[in-house]
């Protein structure tokens, strides 16, 4: 069991922390006026406690706590303080009825001594529908000031407009997904909230009774930049042979079992709005792939030089999405890379490269990765699932493999 808890956290924590955890229940949203409301300001032995919103940027908010003496400023500028030894003097969480305020996990985010004030900053924007406290400890000061606490609550308003966020596609596209398929790359058309993610999912059996626990719930939720796409990866306990998820629970999916992944249309988007629509992706589960991937059997089919044309390289089994359009690039003869578009197709098969100048005669190569990924999770040299009792055979020692490209 130890080693399996390992294996998820080296392998899967690549991400910040959710800013209040991903099992915590929002409120139901109602329509509101566009400004968020909070409670009075509130006042003890000169301190004062209250939420702000950034003069560029209105949605985003913070903690101000205005009362300090110059002395005590001072010494909290210059003390090492830990994260913790903030949260413990002003602690910001979400408000939810019905749950014990110091069971609940404090938000992310910067506090700094800014002027004559506190303030923290939340890591991520408040998510709409959604009321926030921030508690005010003067006892944690270190001067020690008063015992009482003090509090302010901001409501994040919903916005009532309709909403037109879709799931426009769920990777891998591919409608025969192998029994050890490794993880799901969901992508949305415009950016989501973040938080209880796992609450909006669920992958059915063909009786529509709901598999248990088949995802890797992780705090750490595995969104891009834009927060348009996530990764969910299937629980790697039940996938890994000789691992006791695996032989207790049984594995996520079946070979020869139909099975259907649904995302839930009360999932909110970065604006507070309910999804469009629900989505469904059918898929039947083949054979488990235990094969690393093998550059020797890929199809290249080389353009003419002189030509624009697309260099296509056809794989024999469906590759991993996002890493297989980032971990492939071409170079020419000086050994530089070609600029050009990447295009992945045909359920993840098909390569195409569409390079911006035209072909030039000579020797190029095509450099690939050796973590570039199938379905499995298998690298080029290192298969994914390899049992905890067997030795790996074949491994690389090379971060890249490079094919030779004649272009005539």
């Amino acid at each position: 069991m130890k080693k399996y808890l390992a294996l998820c956290v080296v392998a899967f924590i690549a991400s910040s922390n959710s800013h209040w955890g991903r099992r915590l229940l929002a409120k139901s949203p109602s329509t509101e006026s566009a400004q968020a409301t909070q409670s009075a300001p509130s006042t003890i032995s000169g301190y004062s406690i209250r939420w702000v919103s950034h003069q560029t940027d209105p949605e985003r908010h913070s903690v101000e706590v205005t009362g300090l003496t110059k002395a005590t400023l001072t010494r909290l500028r210059s003390s090492n303080w830990k994260l913790s030894d903030w949260q413990r003097l002003l602690r910001v969480q979400v408000e939810t009825s019905g749950v014990t305020p110091q069971k609940l996990p404090a938000m992310l985010g910067t506090y700094r001594v800014e002027g004559n004030a506190i303030r923290f900053d939340p890591q991520y924007p408040l998510v709409p529908g959604l009321s926030y406290q921030a508690s005010f400890r003067p006892a944690e000061l270190p001067d020690k000031g008063d015992w009482r606490e003090l509090t302010a609550v901001v409501r994040i308003p919903t916005n009532s407009l309709t909403t037109a966020t879709v799931v426009t596609q769920v990777f891998p596209t591919a409608d025969v997904l192998p029994e050890n398929l490794l993880k799901f790359y969901v992508h949305f058309s415009a950016p989501m909230s973040r938080g209880h993610i796992y609450d909006y999912f669920r992958l059915l059996k063909e009786d529509g009774k709901q598999v248990e626990l088949p995802f890797l719930e992780i705090d750490e939720e595995l969104w891009d930049d834009t927060m348009t796409r996530l990764t969910i990866f299937i629980d790697p306990g039940r996938i890994k042979r000789g691992v006791l998820p695996l032989e207790e629970i049984g594995p996520a999916l079946e070979a020869g079992k139909r099975y259907t992944l649904v995302i839930d249309r009360a999932w909110h988007d970065g604006a507070g709005k309910p999804l469009k629509e629900s989505f469904q992706k059918p898929f039947l589960v083949g054979a488990a792939d235990r094969e690393p991937p093998d550059p020797s059997q890929w199809n290249i089919q080389l353009p003419a030089s002189g030509t624009q044309n697309p260099l296509v390289v056809v794989f024999p089994e469906p590759m991993d999405n996002a890493l297989t359009q980032r971990v492939i690039h071409i170079t020419d003869l000086a050994g530089k890379t070609v600029a050009g578009q990447i295009v992945l197709t045909d359920q993840e098969r098909r390569w195409s490269f569409q390079p911006l100048e035209r072909w030039k005669r000579g020797q190029h190569q095509l450099v690939v990765q050796t973590t570039i990924e199938d379905l499995a999770g298998n690298n080029i040299g290192k298969p994914f699932d390899v049992d905890l009792f067997e030795s790996v055979q074949r491994r690389l020692t090379t971060s890249t493999v490079k094919l030779p490209l004649p272009i005539q």
